[in-house]
C-alpha cells in the first residue's frame, strides 16, 4: 500500500511541512509514556500528556519535508549524548527526536501535528507502559525494533541517510542545539 503526503504544522503554523509517503508501510505509530517525553513536552512550554501517551510515528528523516520555517527548528537535549528533541522556536511546538547523527536515520514525529493521523495506520507499540506491579514495560517491542533497524539500514545502504532537514551536509545539526541543564530538568514541574 502506497503511503500518503501529510500535511503538518506546528502550533502558530509558521513552520510546516509534509510527511511523504508516510503510511504503516513505511513507520510505525508508537506511544511513548517515557519521563522524558513527558519532560520535554513540559520544557517546551506545552500540556504534560500524562496520564496519556506522547503520539509518535517513527520513520526516516527523508520522509520530512520541511515547506516553510526551516528557519524556526530549534533542537534541544537532556544529555550530551541523548537524542535530539526538536521543537518550533515561533510557539515551542515539539515536532520531531532525531539521534545526534544523521547516519542513524530515524525521525519519531509528533502526529498530533497532523490534521487526521489515519493514514499513519493503527498504533503497534507502547513504551514504558506501567504494568500493575508498578514497573514499566514495551508492548508490541519486536515488531518496532525489526522495522526501526529495517528503514535505518536501508537508508544507510541507499544513502538516503543523507537526506534530511535536521542536518547540514557536514552531519551538523541545522541550528544550534540546546543543552538542558539539570538544574533546569529538576525544575520542571512533573508529579
Amino acid at each position: 500500500m502506497a503511503g500518503a503526503d501529510l500535511k503538518f504544522a506546528c502550533n502558530c503554523n509558521t513552520l510546516r511541512g509534509t510527511l511523504v509517503g508516510a503510511g504503516p508501510g513505511t513507520g510505525t505509530r508508537v506511544e511513548c509514556f517515557c519521563h522524558d517525553c513527558r519532560a520535554a513536552e513540559v520544557y517546551a512550554g506545552q500540556p504534560d500528556p500524562a496520564p496519556g501517551a506522547v503520539q509518535l510515528y517513527q520513520t526516516t528523516p527523508f520522509r520530512v519535508r520541511i515547506d516553510a520555517g526551516a528557519d524556526q527548528l530549534a533542537p534541544f537535549a537532556f544529555s550530551e549524548k541523548g537524542p535530539l528533541r526538536w521543537q518550533a522556536r515561533c510557539c515551542g511546538a515539539t515536532m520531531f527526536l532525531t539521534a545526534r547523527s544523521p547516519k542513524l536515520s530515524f525521525t519519531s514525529f509528533r502526529t498530533d501535528r497532523l490534521a487526521d493521523s489515519d493514514a499513519l495506520g493503527p498504533v503497534r507499540a507502547r513504551a514504558f507502559v506501567r504494568k500493575p506491579n508498578g514497573k514499566r514495560g514495551h508492548e508490541g517491542l519486536a515488531g518496532f525494533i525489526a522495522g526501526f533497524a529495517a528503514r535505518a539500514i536501508g537508508a544507510r545502504v541507499s544513502g538516503r541517510w543523507k537526506d534530511t532537514p535536521f542536518f547540514d551536509p557536514d552531519g551538523r545539526p541545522v541550528a544550534e542545539v540546546h543543552l538542558v541543564s539539570k538544574a533546569e530538568r529538576n525544575a520542571l514541574p512533573l508529579p
